[in-house]
């Protein structure tokens, strides 16, 4: 059994994400988003460098001595899989791996709602699922492949590097290809795709123009195409995706886009207050009026659209976030830290917790203490009818022990 394995399976048993091994460090895990060190001697370049040659494919190998990184899948059979980088730093060989589950999460574990769930059984088009690296892009698309491969009857044609989520045929055929084995690159896999009879293709990450502008092709031709993007918001994926083009370009990018485009699904991955992590999600769901918006270069607007777009199963990341906190979720900490709009997150909180007031589960003065625009907070609190309560509060002195207050 490679020395590997007996870290990986301390990382399922505390459940754990990712195994990091690097030079001079003992090996860390990460368990509910932090890195903790396991009570281990910091491990020697040799011994990294054995761990990593006990695991590394023949082709990897080569890859890795020429160029000093490489991605591959590992699996422990019966337990699961691990998506696999091996890198070099200043201190010498590394390697990260991120576990890979074989029972995949459904719709209903995640806790998917069912704007996003509808969209998987659309005949044709794009959705796109976006946000920052280990936010749980791959494991919510398994979420939504496993509910179409249980209701659909269509050929699955997937195209990653490395194969994460591995489906078995349920009602649905699955293609599962991974660059570098069973492609040389996304593109090429892509070009393949559409003589392979595919109705559904998971592109894993829309690297370069050209995969890009097959994986629109493929949407417009008839064909669902799920892909994930490095963005944050809705209107900056949109921005992303048109801006990879030449100018000359984009104005017909854009009536591509816009066309094909069904859906922009961003996530953050939040800490929950007992252990765990739970998805805080925005959705834009793509309408003829924001079809008009994408073509006429007003991504602007997309925010006002998704605020006013709940009957079309819109949210934005703040009324998500604040949602988990009004479930019990997550703190409002937690909330604040994952937001990208803190004026308006602001307001959120500020309402959240003048309605703790209101509901005497808080203390003026406390709800005072724990907003993140003060004064605000006061202004409501006076409107409100809590004058009293925080007449004569000083701001400056909140954070201070009591003893230094004088």
């Amino acid at each position: 059994m490679p020395q590997v394995d007996k870290f990986l399976n301390f990382l399922i048993k505390h459940g754990g994400s990712d195994l990091h091994l690097t030079t001079g460090s003992p090996p860390i895990v990460r368990i509910d988003g932090d890195l903790q060190k396991m009570k281990l001697p910091p491990l020697t370049t040799e011994q990294v460098l054995s761990l990593i040659q006990e695991v590394i494919p023949e082709r990897n190998r080569k890859e890795y001595e020429a160029v000093n990184d490489s991605d591959f899948a590992y699996e422990i059979p019966g337990v699961a899989r691990f998506r696999t980088n091996v890198y070099r730093d200043l201190k010498g060989p590394a390697m990260a791996q991120r576990l890979i589950p074989f029972d995949i999460m459904t719709v209903e574990d995640l806790g998917l709602p069912q704007a996003i769930v509808d969209l998987v059984m659309l005949p044709k088009g794009m959705i796109l699922c976006t946000g920052p690296t280990g936010c749980g892009k791959s494991t919510t698309l398994a979420a939504l492949l496993h509910y179409a491969n249980e209701r659909r009857t269509d050929h699955v044609v997937t195209i990653e590097d490395p194969v994460e989520f591995v489906h078995e045929n349920i009602n649905c055929i699955f293609s599962h290809r991974q660059v570098g084995l069973h492609t040389e690159s996304f593109k090429r896999a892509l070009r393949a795709a559409f003589r392979e009879d595919p109705d559904i293709i998971l592109v894993g990450e829309m690297r370069d123009l050209e995969t890009t502008a097959l994986a629109i092709t493929a949407a417009e031709t008839g064909h669902l195409v799920l892909a994930t993007v490095h963005t944050t918001t809705a209107s900056s994926t949109v921005d992303r995706v048109i801006d990879q083009f030449p100018p000359d370009r984009q104005a017909q990018i854009r009536v591509m886009f816009s066309n094909t485009l069904k859906a922009v699904i961003t996530q953050s991955l939040c800490r929950r207050k007992v252990r765990g992590r739970v998805a805080a999600f925005e959705i834009l769901v793509v309408h003829s009026a924001v079809q008009n918006i994408i073509r006429e270069r007003k991504t602007y607007q997309l925010p006002s659209v998704i605020q006013t777009g709940k009957k079309y199963g819109m949210t934005t990341m703040n009324e998500s976030l604040m949602g988990l906190v009004h479930e019990g979720f997550i703190t409002i900490q937690e909330a604040y830290s994952r937001a990208i709009e803190k004026q308006d997150m602001n307001e959120r909180v500020n309402n959240y917790l003048l309605d703790l007031v209101d509901d005497g589960q808080l203390e003026a003065v406390d709800a005072v203490k724990q907003s993140y625009f003060r004064p605000r907070m006061v202004e409501l609190l006076k409107t409100h009818g809590y004058t009293k309560d925080v007449r004569g509060l000083d701001l400056s002195t909140l954070d201070l022990p009591e003893e230094q207050i004088t």
